[in-house]
């Protein structure tokens, strides 16, 4: 496996969901890693991020509702998403990341095959 994601599904506005993404060891150790996401005819776009050490940083449509986090001992990069508005709405992926001027972008084209979010109004 190399990066596989998991925990998406179907919420009402308001609502809460958990993903998870477990990835291989050679993508994940020491690496920082990120979770992206696709809505309906919109461009990827960058959600949230984590440095090995655990710092954090999020998008400004994210910050406040969504928490990343990682377990080293599993591979395992999380978001939790809280307060979830339709425009959340979209197939979440995560992969390995790269932090130039301050920001987050993709080490490579590795993706996996997300999981869809589907927020109701």
């Amino acid at each position: 496996v190399q990066l596989q994601a998991s925990g998406g599904g179907l919420v009402q506005a308001g609502g809460s969901l958990t993903l998870s993404c477990a990835a291989s060891g050679s993508i994940f150790s020491g690496n920082p890693m990120g979770w992206y996401r696709q809505g309906p005819g919109k461009q990827r776009e960058w959600v949230a991020g984590i440095t090995s050490g655990g710092i954090t940083n999020y998008a400004d449509s994210v910050e406040g509702r969504f928490n990343i986090a990682r377990d080293n001992a599993k591979n395992t990069v999380y978001l939790q998403m809280n307060s979830l508005k339709p425009e959340d709405t979209g197939v979440y992926y995560c992969t390995r990341i790269t932090y130039f001027d301050g920001r987050a972008y993709p080490w490579d084209n590795v993706w996996g095959q997300g999981t869809q979010v589907t927020v109701s109004s």
